[in-house]
């Protein structure tokens, strides 16, 4: 009987042969590429985090005979260690003994040897078991865990719990992209957009939560700044004082992500030619304040009132770089009618929403800011229902991006449609797009208000609202 002890302590080979100089080290790894000289060759094996060369010379080591060596063999190696510092890593290995672990079924479709492969996304993805062995496509995998890693760190540093929130939803969590519909054993079922809700009530019992898991867009991304499936870091924070409790949290996070990454990854970033930001302070700038500069600066005037265009997240990220030095820039104080329903408004100017978002090289990176924390707090907009024939409130249904409460459920399945996240400058859009078969629909203002802060008495509430107030339109 043989018992099962625990693994001893990793050492990164490329670690152990380096601490080798001058004595002598046996590994394991795959044949990178082979360059075969008058007298000898250079043999670069791949191992798990980077190149080691090695030369083989003469016409044979024991049985194996340098010919035999080729790309993409499996291989055990034993050799001398000496300082080289035109190799990698500044050592190579002066081989003694060859054994030969796995060979390839068949020639190597694409060119691994290579400093750069060249492949478009055409052939790079069909071959992704292959592709990613290349050491530049390692890099960006290496870096992306890294950037988890490092924010798990901090995260867990600041008292945050790591949670888990399900992927398979009965609703979407909020709006501006699509659901993947599935078939959950003869129910409707859709892949998470966000894990927002979950993570609002985890806040709720825990204090501080974060997760870093998938999110589903069923959107098209055939652009730089869409992405159907990604890996999102978030985080929720109970017990804040305002928004900037939040961005305080997060510009603290960024710090310690960019060093954890420069720590663990130096050849991965040299590799990728990658500059990593140096981050001190993070300018903040009012949503309204950034459209202004944008016109008097640089004579960009945007007929978007709710939002930032691509354009004008580049060109301000311009204007902190030149004023500030910084990459990053916090835009706050978006309107209210961009904003989801969740997000609290200013006292000060409830047409203003507490919200954030962080712009990095041109680019949106993240969105936070405070919550709406009483139930009641609905931004004092008047609630509607709108009735729809049962083909468009079953499309509804689908399309709509509700927070998934037995209330928004029932008044489904009784027939209407709510609309909440409704406000000022919005309402005449809202109602607009309330259209059933392109004919009149039935809209009642504040009906819908009596059953939507009742869990208890929600369905037969709905009832009773739809017997008084729902005309169904004939399809």
């Amino acid at each position: 009987m043989e018992m099962i002890h625990e693994a001893g302590q990793y050492v990164d080979t490329v670690k152990r042969v380096c601490d080798a100089v001058g004595g002598e080290v046996t590994f394991r790894g795959t044949v990178h590429r082979v360059r075969d000289m008058s007298d000898f060759s250079f043999v670069v094996m791949r191992v798990e985090r980077g190149l080691i060369q090695c030369t083989f010379q003469g016409d044979a080591i024991g049985d194996i005979k340098r010919s035999d060596v080729r790309d993409a063999m499996v291989l055990e190696v034993t050799g001398a260690v000496r300082e080289e510092p035109r190799a990698e890593h500044g050592v190579e290995v002066v081989l003694s003994a060859v054994k030969i672990l796995g060979k390839p079924y068949d020639q190597l479709p694409v060119p691994i040897g290579k400093k750069y492969m060249g492949l478009s996304l055409d052939v790079d993805l069909p071959l992704r078991p292959i592709t990613l062995r290349h050491p530049r496509k390692q890099a960006i995998f290496r870096v992306q865990g890294a950037i988890a890693d490092g924010f798990a760190q901090y995260m867990q540093s600041q008292g945050f719990t790591h949670i888990h929130t399900p992927k398979i939803v009965v609703a979407g969590a909020e709006g501006g992209a699509n659901l993947f519909k599935l078939d959950y054993f003869g129910h409707p079922a859709y892949l998470a957009q966000s894990p927002q809700f979950h993570k609002q009530y985890l806040a709720g019992a825990f204090g501080r939560v974060y997760e870093i898991g998938s999110v589903y867009r069923a959107e098209r991304h055939n652009t730089s700044r869409h992405l159907n499936e990604y890996m999102g870091l978030d985080f929720e924070m109970a017990y804040i004082d305002s928004m900037y409790d939040v961005m305080a949290m997060e510009t603290g996070m960024l710090k310690s992500v960019m060093n954890y990454v420069k720590e663990h990854c130096p050849e991965e970033l040299a590799l990728l030619k990658a500059d990593i930001p140096e981050i001190k302070e993070i300018p903040t700038i009012r949503f309204h304040e950034a459209k202004k500069i944008m016109e008097e600066k640089y004579g960009h005037k945007s007929k978007n009132r709710y939002d930032l265009n691509p354009d004008e997240e580049v060109l301000l990220c311009q204007w902190a770089k030149e004023e500030y030095g910084s990459e990053f820039v916090f835009v706050t104080h978006f309107p209210s009618a961009k904003r989801p329903f969740y997000a609290m408004d200013d006292k000060d100017d409830p047409k203003l929403a507490l919200s954030f978002d962080l712009l990095f090289r041109g680019l949106e990176i993240t969105t936070g800011g405070q919550r709406i924390h009483h139930k009641n707090a609905a931004r004092g907009i008047p609630l509607f229902t709108v009735f729809l024939c049962g083909e468009c409130r079953a499309a509804a249904a689908r399309k709509a991006a509700c927070n998934g409460e037995r209330e928004y459920i029932a008044a489904f399945a009784k027939g209407g449609l709510p609309v909440r996240d409704v406000r000022a400058g919005a309402e005449g859009a809202a109602l607009r797009a309330a259209k059933c078969c392109d004919h009149r629909v039935d809209i009642e203002r504040g009906v819908i208000a009596k059953f939507l802060h009742s869990s208890t008495d929600g369905e037969r509430n709905a009832d009773k609202v739809h017997a008084v107030h729902g005309k169904q339109v004939a399809a």
